[in-house]
């Protein structure tokens, strides 16, 4: 079984604190890494995590805010150093091209890199390869800023106790995946008969926004909603002065969408305490985990 999980490189919003690093996001997730948000420090983040960066395959960038962006340059030359032969694939808002390009050319160095640049500059479909759909959706945030919605496609799953009471196993199974029916004594037996369909899984995230229609497009039957909580309700005047969500906002948008689980994350460091995200959010949605840098959640099928 390939490793499904999700890493928080770190949690903090503009201003890292002791404990909490700039913003940055692990999805290990169909053999491939998907890297979100990557800010200052995320390539040390992986050495503490005990992940190679070597796993990532697709770079993220919601918006190009510092604490979003600054280590994406450091990412690039690190998968560079390591000599990685997948191509890296990279989103980003088409607005932001000029600092994209500082980053990834911001010093000197040798480039044996495959990058694939995605700037995205409307909402809906980006890109469909077999593996993912990634939709993208402009958010509330000031500044050209994209919350992303990736779903993975749809499978077909063997009922064991059907192919047991035809007598289907070894090579037949795999032929009947791959031709979808097979004639066994007499009789034609298709792959519909003895399996169903899996939805695929739909991960959201949602990193600096004020409650807008996108996120509502992004978040919708999510299994897994990654979205920003940078302040408690008893501040919401700063979250509204800097176009940004509370943990209870979150928890609302989580209900409406019909969310399974909500991850919260890129908190202001004016708090040490978390406990009181927890609270506020579960208070209006149960099913809420708090980010804590290099904590691994489940993403489990």
């Amino acid at each position: 079984m390939t490793v499904r999980d999700i890493t928080i490189l770190g949690s903090s919003s503009q201003q890292p604190t002791r404990m909490r690093n700039h913003g940055g996001y692990l999805v290990r997730w169909n053999d491939e890494g998907l890297l979100f948000d990557p800010g200052e420090g995320t390539q040390r983040q992986f050495i503490f995590a005990d992940t190679a960066p070597t796993c990532v395959t697709r770079i993220f960038v919601s918006h190009f805010h510092g604490d979003h962006c600054l280590g994406l340059g450091s990412m690039l030359m690190r998968l560079n150093l390591d000599k990685v032969t997948h191509p890296i694939h990279c989103y980003y808002p088409a607005s932001g091209k000029v600092y994209f390009d500082r980053l990834r050319y911001g010093t000197i160095y040798h480039e044996h890199i495959h990058v694939i640049e995605h700037p995205v500059d409307k909402d809906g479909w980006v890109e469909e390869d077999g593996k993912f759909k990634i939709e993208a959706f402009f958010l509330h945030h000031g500044v050209d800023n994209i919350g992303w919605r990736i779903t993975e496609p749809d499978t077909h799953k063997f009922e064991k106790n059907k192919l047991k009471a035809l007598g289907i196993e070894g090579p037949m199974v795999r032929q009947l995946e791959k031709e979808g029916r097979i004639s066994l004594g007499g009789k034609i037996i298709t792959l519909d008969e003895v399996s169903y369909i899996r939805k695929g899984d739909v991960l959201a995230i949602v990193i600096d926004s004020l409650p807008c229609e996108g996120i509502y497009k992004i978040a919708k039957d999510a299994k897994v909603f990654i979205c920003e909580s940078t302040y408690l309700e008893r501040h919401k005047d700063l979250a509204e002065k800097h176009f940004h969500l509370t943990a209870k906002q979150a928890a609302e948008i989580a209900k409406k969408s019909h969310v399974q689980q909500l991850l919260l994350t890129h908190f202001s460091a004016r708090y040490q305490d978390l406990a009181e995200f927890a609270a506020e959010a579960g208070a209006v949605f149960p099913g809420v985990w708090i980010a804590e840098d290099l904590k691994r959640f489940p993403f489990a099928k």
